[in-house]
């Protein structure tokens, strides 16, 4: 998903740790099974969705396993079990893959990001590909196209938003600083498959501006001190509702705009702040879009522009094929309107569609500005997708694209779309199970995969997006 869209925390699976009570009807089923914990010594067939390595056991059961690496022999420690599939770590690598490398953070395996580390950030694209070469022909019983790409940029330093948890009143060793105020500050992320915090003072994935202001004025700025003003914000008194506020751990939403500005967000903040911290500018494609750190935006600025000459190519070859019309462009999922507002010069009639109400008021301002060439027809819609395409007849081939969050597009939407008269879909998607899924139901109502690409946006992680243009 590449819009700014409001920043909802995404729940983390929980794994059912299973019943603690003893098995007193001595159930077959669980005492044929491998205990939790039990050590296996396994063979790694190959990487798949999330980059677990699979191996088997010799009951025939799928093993799952967390830092391994296809072709390997590791020694690996079961974590959870159920009757068709088991998940386990490896504790120790028997037989390396020479794609094998030292991670280089000393929070891997203990934050719950970047679990991709032990894997060359070369090869990582190339791993990435045939996992989801073969999700699709699995999931949509098609091929990806022989000329499928997946564009990559640096793979450390990267990162220009993140969410942090800022802990107050802390005794971590770590939190020092320059700033003597803010000496018992601490940030750090979620654990893995947790929510304790795991404290650091340098990620080596965030941009060294973000990393810069968590050292540097952060603390003060977030803590119940007396003067939280040293960004130029107003004073905010540091008396006993501030102390009581910042007693507990904070989820803190930052964004570097890549022009030397740091935004960033946090529930409860007071409108002066927000007005002064959290509203940020983003120069990209020549355009200046708005936005503020409680909304969603594509973390990695650096390899963006390639998804948006992407995403102009697919429109550009529509409009001159005649597959679609710039009589109407149809942006749905449009977060603040960043599409759309790159290619408003394009067309006579936009609509966007975004159910955030945060979001659309940034949408009106990106798409208020005047273009050289062109001032379309603008109509900024706040409602579910589903519902406005229900509701509303598109009975013109108009462009259409969408950007849906992982969850993929509703069923409502979907259906709305093949009855409609559009015939060129571009489909940008953060989840390729959920495209895979969406495209074959798009390939039985005569839709066909013209044009795919993939963007690396997260090194280190297992995370892929695409994006598909459709034609029929």
């Amino acid at each position: 998903m590449v819009e700014f869209r409001r920043n909802n925390r995404l729940n983390q699976d929980r794994f059912n740790r299973g019943n603690s009570r003893p098995n007193r009807n001595n159930d077959r089923r669980d005492s044929s099974r491998k205990p939790r914990g039990e050590c296996l010594t396994l063979r790694i067939e190959k990487m798949v969705q999330g980059g677990e390595g699979m191996a088997r056991l010799e009951d025939g059961r799928v093993c799952f396993v967390a830092g391994a690496l296809p072709g390997e022999l590791c020694k690996v420690r079961l974590t959870f079990q159920k009757k068709d599939f088991t998940k386990g770590r490896v504790v120790e690598v028997l037989e390396a893959s020479p794609d094998r490398v030292k991670p280089r953070c000393p929070l891997y395996g203990k934050c719950g990001g970047c679990s991709l580390q032990h894997l060359a950030s070369e090869k990582q694209a190339e791993y990435l590909e045939k996992v989801e070469r073969e999700n699709f022909k699995r999931l949509a019983h098609a091929e990806l196209p022989e000329d499928f790409v997946i564009h990559t940029g640096n793979a450390w330093g990267y990162r220009n938003r993140a969410r942090v948890v800022f802990r107050g009143n802390s005794s971590y060793d770590g939190a020092a600083n320059r700033d003597g105020a803010a000496k018992r500050a601490v940030f750090g992320f979620r654990g893995e498959e947790s929510n304790n915090i795991v404290p650091f003072e340098k990620c080596p994935v965030l941009t060294d501006g973000l990393n810069e202001f968590l050292r540097g004025p952060a603390a003060t700025l977030l803590a119940g001190g007396s003067d939280r003003n040293s960004c130029g914000s107003n004073r905010i008194s540091g008396g006993r509702e501030d102390s009581r506020r910042y007693s507990r751990d904070i989820d803190v939403n930052i964004f570097d705009n890549g022009n030397g500005e740091i935004s960033f967000y946090y529930p409860g903040m007071h409108k002066f702040e927000f007005d002064a911290h959290a509203v940020s500018h983003v120069e990209i494609a020549g355009h200046k879009i708005e936005a503020d750190a409680s909304v969603f935006f594509q973390s990695n600025l650096g390899l963006l522009p390639e998804l948006v000459n992407a995403v102009r190519k697919a429109v550009d070859e529509g409009l001159s094929s005649g597959k679609s019309s710039d009589a109407w462009l149809i942006d749905l999922f449009s977060g603040v309107g960043f599409f759309a507002c790159i290619l408003q010069d394009k067309f006579k009639k936009i609509t966007t569609v975004e159910r955030e109400e945060g979001c659309l008021k940034h949408a009106k301002v990106n798409l208020s500005v005047p273009t050289a060439s062109r001032t379309p027809e603008i109509d900024n819609v706040s409602a579910p997708a589903e519902d406005w395409l229900v509701e509303n007849v598109v009975d013109v081939p108009a462009t259409l694209i969408v950007d849906p969050p992982r969850t993929g597009l509703p069923k409502e939407a979907l259906t709305a779309i093949v009855n409609s008269s559009v015939n060129r879909l571009i489909y940008v998607s953060c989840d390729p199970v959920t495209l895979a899924r969406d495209f074959a139901k798009f390939s039985e109502a005569g839709f066909a995969l013209s044009h795919a690409e993939g963007f690396a946006f997260y090194p280190q992680t297992p995370h892929l997006e695409m994006m598909f243009v459709l034609d029929r």
